[in-house]
């Protein structure tokens, strides 16, 4: 049998699920490379699954044979099957207990993770990358590369493009900025956009200390999962919603109330909130946030190094390069990360393999995601949009197009007209 080593440069949910499918291909050795002492990234603060059309994209992946990171949501879901404004059948998964349920994941098949070692520089032999360089001056050789470092950070990226350093929890000040391997391969990336044409996007919610708050909210969100709020006229800001990269949640009722769901802390559904404001709101007077820490004049700034890329996620310019979640477009959130991880990890193996990159059909939600994200993003007006499953402007393509349910029977016969059932699940090599 053929060796064949993987190396995954970023620890997201995206860099989990491209090395899990890595394994399952058949890779013989999957190292996963993570600049911070967690793994997951953002979803160390997300929480919400399945809401609207993820609920879609998740029974695909199930059926697809990749379900293996949605157990782990499911295993640490506090609340499931709630509503809230704009979205149904929604999953919280609890935000404390997430990222060691991923690990073992990532240990049931194999996977090597090494924390704490951001990889600052490549080598490279013609248009092939030959090895990563760390922090620490190891050298780590592979057959083929998976990015999925994101597009938020450093510092300066937070200060140009948005409020400054509002210490999230990409850390940089600690771990140090994420570094681009794509474009230190010499690959020519771009930059998303807002819809007045300024460059990037702001992460969409925040975290409030639970105990923070009146215990009527605390209760609410305990027992229920969702609080609402009310905001007084004179405090809403519905400015704010037009920089948010969930667009999913740019709704009206984000500007009049405030939203709440309960993930461990309560995740408030706005990319940050003025504290002098917050706490003259009903119940929010001894308010504190918990992520990010600056929550009060802003959030991370992403969507800052997106990579040129084919349908079966292989980066244009490099032979032996693919990339997932952010990397590869304007997809927002952690289902989208783990949808185009997974085909990037997957589609590394058959790389080594010699044989024909997967592609999914556009018959399925996911393949007509990735295929129309990409064409989107070579226009200028598709870059100042973001896409996901669950809301804005994709989800209304997934309607339109009959591609979003809730039928779990009606997705695997889905599924199984492709040909590709449990095909993430089946070695390549």
């Amino acid at each position: 049998m053929t060796t064949a080593t993987v190396v995954v440069v970023g620890g997201g949910w995206s860099g989990c699920a491209a090395a899990i499918a890595a394994k399952k291909a058949g890779a013989s050795e999957v190292i996963l490379l993570e600049r911070a002492d967690m793994l997951l990234g953002t979803g160390l603060v997300g929480g919400i699954m399945r809401n609207n059309g993820r609920f879609t994209a998740t029974e695909e992946m199930q059926a697809l044979g990749a379900g293996d990171l949605f157990d782990a949501v499911d295993e640490t879901a506090r609340h499931q099957n709630i509503e809230f404004p704009g979205h149904k059948h929604v999953t919280l998964y609890d935000v404390a207990k997430i990222e060691p349920a991923v690990r073992r994941k990532l240990e049931k098949y194999g996977v090597k993770y090494q924390l704490m070692a951001r990889v600052r520089d490549i080598t490279m032999e013609g248009t092939k990358i030959k090895s990563v360089i760390t922090d620490k001056d190891d050298e780590i050789y592979g057959d083929v590369f998976v990015e999925t470092t994101g597009t938020a950070g450093p510092q300066g990226n937070c200060s140009k493009y948005g409020n400054g350093c509002a210490m999230c929890v990409y850390r940089c000040p600690t771990f140090g900025p994420r570094i681009s391997i794509a474009a230190r391969a010499g690959v020519k990336e771009f930059m998303g956009e807002k819809p007045d044409g300024t460059v990037g996007a702001m992460s969409g919610s925040c975290k409030l200390h639970k105990e923070s708050l009146d215990e009527r909210i605390v209760a609410q969100l305990n027992s229920t999962g969702v609080a609402v709020v009310p905001i007084p006229e004179k405090l809403r800001k519905a400015d704010s919603l037009s920089i948010k990269a969930c667009q999913q949640y740019a709704l009206q009722e984000f500007a009049e109330n405030v939203i709440l769901l309960d993930t461990g802390h309560a995740k408030l559904m706005s990319p940050f909130y003025p504290l002098d404001k917050l706490r003259q709101i009903p119940g929010f007077e001894n308010a504190r946030f918990e992520d990010p820490y600056s929550g009060g004049i802003g959030n991370s700034m992403r969507y800052l190094a997106l990579s040129p890329r084919d349908n079966a996620l292989k980066v244009q310019g490099v032979d032996n390069l693919f990339c997932g979640g952010e990397k590869a477009g304007l997809l927002v959130g952690h289902t989208e990360a783990i949808v185009t991880g997974t085909l990037a990890g997957h589609n590394a193996v058959r790389y080594i393999a010699n044989k024909e990159a997967l592609v999914l059909p556009e018959t399925l939600a996911l393949g007509d995601a990735i295929a129309h994200v990409r064409e989107r993003m070579e226009t200028q007006e598709g870059r100042r949009l973001k896409y996901t499953f669950s809301g804005a402007q994709y989800f209304k393509r997934m309607q339109e197009k009959g591609l979003y349910t809730t039928d779990k029977g009606a997705i695997r016969d889905r599924v199984e007209k492709t040909g590709l059932m449990n095909v993430y699940a089946t070695p390549v090599m």
